[in-house]
């Protein structure tokens, strides 16, 4: 009895021992990271596997993307949220304010390691834009989606949205600002765009991406020098629409018509998407400098894609138009919307132009 009695001990105390040393090697607990889904062509589908336009984006919803991917919850344990279904070329202020406040109450969280969004590409830059000017932490957030529906053969919208997870679980990732991950390639919402209408490897900077995702681990080479995020001035947390902006794009031809539309529309910004160094038609200048006068403001950017947009004609400073640098004229058209939900002041929103 007694020698069953020290066996049942022995096997006891091996079994703490045991439960210990498990314990001491158990696994790390893996990042938690947030998906929001708004739509796009990730979630797109068509009526065949071959077919890559023509399809019903945004027909799919969060659940069934990350269920498609189940290798993300080896990097991270994610959860899913539906913000919208909507093709981005829809895309509303409505929704990126939606999307912003989300974003900060996600991050404001201290278990949250970071935030994935599913987009559309034809709006997709300038959601990173206007999140990279109004979420309030340094955490990674990063735009995904894809050039083809989830239903064809060769979807890239499973490894982008993988390859978005694996970059906002990841330390090194924090302080880059808002990013946009697609085909391997890792970007910064001020200076992406889009540069192809079909081909996968559509996104691109002037200045370089951030970085690459090298065989499953994202790799910088890069950092934001413009202000972004926690640096950033811009609080949208208690608006509920955003100034009215319209952009208008010179052509040969212009006669101003375009310009007096959108005062009468009730514009408080106009982006004027100049001729090579941000030109004014000599037109559409006259109709320009009499909306300066009501108040409007005008930033001149350029149509030509890539350069900044320097001070140039006398003129064009006697009538206070501002320099859009190196902003395009649909990311100028999201800084002078938030420019002017704090001032209509027009050096003080040329400042705004050279920090963000």
């Amino acid at each position: 009895m007694k020698m069953k009695k020290k066996a049942s001990i022995l096997a006891a105390s091996l079994a703490v021992m045991m439960l210990g040393v498990q314990s001491v090697y158990a696994a790390p607990a893996k990042p938690d990271v947030k998906i929001l889904a708004t739509g796009g062509t990730i979630a797109g589908s068509a009526a065949s596997d071959t077919q890559t336009t023509g399809y019903k984006a945004g027909a799919l919803g969060i659940d069934v993307l990350i269920n498609a991917v189940p290798e993300v919850k080896n990097y991270a344990d994610v959860s899913g949220e539906q913000i919208c279904s909507i093709d981005s070329k829809d895309m509303s202020d409505d929704v990126w304010l939606k999307l912003s406040k989300r974003i900060n109450e996600l991050t404001a969280q201290k278990d949250v390691a970071g935030v994935v969004v599913t987009h559309g590409t034809d709006t997709m830059e300038e959601t990173a834009y206007f999140l990279n000017l109004t979420v309030k932490s340094d955490k990674p957030i990063v735009l995904t989606g894809a050039m083809r529906p989830a239903t064809a053969i060769s979807a890239d919208g499973p490894m982008n949205l993988l390859n978005a997870v694996r970059i906002a679980a990841d330390k090194d990732a924090a302080g880059h600002g808002v990013m946009v991950a697609l085909n391997d390639e890792i970007d910064g919402a001020r200076d992406v765009t889009k540069t192809n209408t079909t081909s996968v490897s559509t996104f691109k900077s002037p200045t370089g991406p951030l970085g690459y995702v090298y065989d499953g681990t994202p790799t910088f080479c890069n950092t934001p020098i413009r202000l972004h995020t926690v640096k950033s001035e811009f609080d949208v947390s208690k608006l509920t629409a955003l100034p009215k902006v319209y952009v208008i794009y010179s052509t040969a031809g212009a006669d101003g018509a375009l310009v007096d539309a959108a005062v009468a529309a009730g514009a408080q910004g106009i982006v004027y998407a100049g001729t090579g160094n941000g030109s004014v038609h000599k037109a559409d200048e006259a109709a320009l400098a009499k909306a300066t006068k009501k108040g409007i403001v005008v930033v001149r950017s350029s149509r030509v894609g890539t350069g900044a947009v320097v001070p140039a004609e006398q003129s064009y400073i006697d009538e206070h138009f501002i320099d859009g640098d190196s902003l395009n004229p649909q990311k100028a058209r999201v800084l002078l919307q938030l420019a002017l939900t704090k001032t209509h002041d027009p050096q003080a929103i040329q400042a705004m132009f050279h920090k963000y």
